[in-house]
């Protein structure tokens, strides 16, 4: 019999811990479904506010009264109370915003800054033609005004007036290409190309004033003798 009480007392024990375990995780589990119930109720209320309010803007709306509207969106329309779903909501969809705004206060900034820069530029560029025109008109006047009659004076003379001093000078025939040369080395200033001077050559033979001579595929160029003009004999009266 002793055998038996003692089991019957530790089942007893067994059981009485095991409900205590129980009834302990019922409050607690209680107490959870109560605040949420609590939470939830609440979102309720706020949420019966709101349709309140949107029912209200909703009448102003249908009426077509603008004054009221502005009215009613400013005076009468609380904020929407933050709880912890719809401040995670408000969270995700403010997020994606963020770069946007962002951008769009970056960009009139570059704007801004672009037009600095642009005006800064277009300032540093009117300040440099200004400085050179000065520098210009510095030298301009510390130059003496006496070096401008030398080359006035000192006239120089025309490619027909080488070219045909050039031929008078020769003793054989020359081609186009070594007048040309002749010409750049006695006045290294000018800078004449071969066709100029054959078209030039070729003006004083049309002229008189030079011959043309070919041998085989290369034309020669030479100056003419100075001879007198024949005179014409005096034109016999008619009978």
């Amino acid at each position: 019999m002793s055998e038996v009480q003692s089991q019957t007392a530790g089942i007893k024990v067994q059981y009485a811990e095991q409900v205590a375990a129980d009834l302990e995780r019922n409050v607690k589990e209680q107490e959870r479904i109560a605040a949420e119930l609590a939470l939830l109720e609440e979102q309720l209320a706020a949420l019966r506010q709101d349709q309140s309010v949107l029912l209200g803007v909703q009448q102003v709306l249908g009426s077509g009264g603008g004054a009221g509207l502005g009215d009613a969106g400013t005076a009468t329309v609380p904020a929407p109370r933050a709880t912890p779903a719809a401040t995670r909501r408000k969270k995700a969809d403010a997020a994606p915003s963020k770069p946007r705004k962002a951008a769009a206060k970056k960009a009139p900034a570059k704007k801004a800054s672009a037009k600095k820069e642009v005006t800064s530029a277009k300032e540093v560029t009117a300040a440099k033609e200004v400085t050179a025109e000065k520098e210009v008109t510095a030298e301009k006047e510390a130059s003496p005004k006496k070096e401008a009659s030398p080359k006035k004076e000192s006239a120089q003379p025309t490619l027909v007036d080488v070219v045909r001093q050039h031929l008078s000078q020769q003793s054989e025939p020359r081609s186009a290409a070594e007048i040309g040369a002749a010409v750049a080395q006695a006045h290294p200033e000018r800078s004449v190309k071969t066709t100029v001077i054959r078209s030039t050559v070729e003006g004083l033979v049309a002229k008189g004033l030079a011959e043309r001579t070919k041998q085989g595929s290369s034309v020669f160029y030479s100056a003419t003798a100075n001879k007198p003009e024949p005179e014409q004999a005096p034109a016999e009266p008619a009978s």
